[in-house]
């Protein structure tokens, strides 16, 4: 059998609290959208340049940035 001493357990508890922290999905998602947006409208306006995070490996924030991209860029050309 196993035998846990407190400071294994509070180890555990730590390790076990700390997974749910970081960014939840769809944050990740709204950061994407937002930088596409920003890139989309900026590009299509010939405002300037425009720094994203740019975390192609984060599914859900490359999803967010081609949809946000797409509607930055169509809110530009509806503008003029």
């Amino acid at each position: 059998m196993f035998k846990f001493d407190l400071k294994t357990i509070l180890m555990l508890v730590s390790v076990i609290a700390l997974l749910g922290c970081g960014p939840s999905l769809d944050e990740r998602y709204d950061t994407g959208y937002s930088d596409g947006y920003a890139e989309g409208y900026n590009t299509t306006c010939k405002i300037r340049a425009t720094m994203v995070e740019g975390d192609w490996d984060d599914e859900n924030y490359s999803k967010g940035y081609r949809a946000g991209n797409t509607a930055g860029a169509q809110a530009c050309r509806d503008k003029g």
